[in-house]
């Protein structure tokens, strides 16, 4: 017998909790098969199987923590037989639908409603039952009902109105979930940077006439050649890149009392995953051609989707780029992820009457905010560093010459 124990996931972690099992106790497994969830205050990962065998029995259950070394199940090593468990009151048919898996909120959600997994039609990945799945089975099953006989005359004394829902409203309800150690972390941060930061924000718009035009005449035979999409997070990736060498305060933080100015470039890009904001950091992004920052964001979308990102990919960065256009935001103030001074938001292209040359015209515009602490950058730096990524954006042939 084996113990599966918590690897380290990262230098600052000390503690996970106890996501969803994948394996049940008594089901056998195959190296490398993932067994179970561990949710981190960065994200998600699943751990694997280090050996083929049979989950014997688990030690920590669904939605408790466990620190870094501290055994969470018994694993017994060798190829497994599909065996009964005997503790099982009676053997259900070979033929029969192994019970859904169900992601934590949605088990204890489940538990507290006293609502079967088999009634629930999961729409998460695997089939798996959310927690949007649970609640709307129970808005499904506690349907209004129809109206009651007219009740009695009030007493002559008002009542004040129940604290509860009242009996015939049972779809009046609150729910009370704690907060993921993921969901905790964002609001950590995004509190950090209220309260720690200067934080200032300037706009400005960019034509995306140019690269729509690019993407529309070379996207095909891009995609062709190098197997991946031509985005518009690449241009803006190399526009930032060119802009952080030019001022670079942007690619900073502070420390104490002094400031330390990086001379690489790591930029971290907003990800939306299954719990929450999550920014992966492409490293040296000076470095990598269209196609291999294509690759990279590509990847890291799919990743944090499945819940797959490794800890040490979301640490670290020097500046951030977020997209909050996917989502159909026109115009937003993006929120400093701390340590780094500086952020740029991009937003949605819609197409919008301008002046060019004396004449009205509609072009695909985009808002773009640019989000920065002022206790090292000055207005000035602020907006010679959005209006530089407005130039290049605008005529995308500068970030091949870099002029």
């Amino acid at each position: 017998m084996e113990e599966l124990k918590v690897p380290s996931v990262g230098e600052s972690i000390v503690e996970v909790e106890i996501g969803a099992w994948l394996k049940q106790e008594g089901e056998s497994f195959a190296q490398d098969e993932p067994l179970v969830e561990l949710i981190t205050d960065k994200a998600t990962l699943e751990l694997p199987a280090p050996f083929p065998g049979t989950l014997k029995k688990v030690l920590k259950r669904t939605g408790e923590t466990a620190r870094v070394g501290e055994a969470i199940a018994l694993l017994e090593a060798g190829a497994a037989e599909a065996k009964p468990q005997a503790q099982a009151p009676q053997e259900a048919p070979q033929a029969s639908t192994p019970e859904p898996l169900a992601m934590p909120a949605a088990e204890r959600l489940m538990r507290e409603k006293g609502v079967s997994p088999e009634a629930v039609q999961g729409t998460g990945l695997g089939g798996r039952v959310l927690k949007e799945d649970v609640m709307r089975h129970l808005e499904e099953r506690e349907a209004p009902r129809p109206p009651e006989p007219a009740p009695p005359p009030p007493p002559s004394r008002p009542v004040p109105p129940p604290a509860q829902a009242p009996a015939d409203k049972p779809w009046r309800v609150s729910e009370a979930v704690p907060m993921t150690p993921l969901r905790r972390r964002i609001a950590e941060r995004l509190l950090l940077a209220r309260q720690t930061t200067a934080m200032l924000t300037t706009f400005n718009e960019a034509d995306m006439s140019a690269v729509i035009a690019l993407r529309k005449e070379l996207g095909e035979a891009f995609q062709k050649k190098h197997g991946v999409k031509l985005g518009f997070m690449s241009f803006f990736v190399k526009a930032v890149v060119q802009a952080l060498k030019e001022i670079p305060e942007l690619n900073a933080e502070i420390r104490d009392n002094t400031i330390v100015y990086h001379r690489y470039y790591d930029i971290g890009i907003a990800v939306g995953g299954g719990e929450g904001l999550v920014v992966p950091v492409i490293r040296d992004a000076d470095r990598l051609s269209f196609a291999e920052i294509e690759r990279q964001i590509a990847d890291f979308a799919e990743r944090a989707r499945t819940k797959k990102l490794k800890p040490e990919e979301l640490m670290g960065g020097t500046f951030t780029i977020t997209n909050g256009g996917i989502y159909g935001s026109l115009n937003s103030t993006p929120l400093l992820n701390p340590p780094q001074v500086g952020i740029l938001g991009m937003h949605a292209i819609q197409e919008r009457p301008v002046a060019r040359e004396g004449q009205v015209v509609v072009r695909p515009m985009m808002y773009l905010a640019l989000s920065y602490d002022h206790r090292i950058v000055d207005g000035r730096e602020a907006v010679t560093f959005l209006r530089r990524v407005k130039e290049l954006i605008e005529n995308p042939v500068r970030l091949l010459l870099e002029v």
